[in-house]
């Protein structure tokens, strides 16, 4: 089964346990996109992201590694 079909089934946390170890896009209240692999998350959607990097209009500004991700600052999450 696709894996976006199989996040569309799942109740959203499911979906982020899915997608754990997977690159995502994390997009921020702030236009920011972060990108990297899902670590970790907890019930506030606060995240973890490893190998992460920062784009703002489309474009990488800088590579920020392993960084904490506040849940309401965030917009969406979405597989890479």
């Amino acid at each position: 089964m696709c894996l976006r079909l199989l996040l569309m089934e799942l109740r959203p946390l499911d979906a982020l346990n899915e997608a754990r170890g997977k690159n995502v896009i994390v997009e921020l209240k702030n236009g920011k996109q972060l990108i990297g692999k899902l670590k970790s998350f907890d019930i506030h959607i606060n995240t973890v992201l490893e190998s992460s990097e920062e784009k703002v209009d489309g474009e990488v500004k800088r590579k920020l590694g392993t960084v904490f991700i506040r849940g309401d600052t965030i917009i969406f999450i979405s597989t890479a």
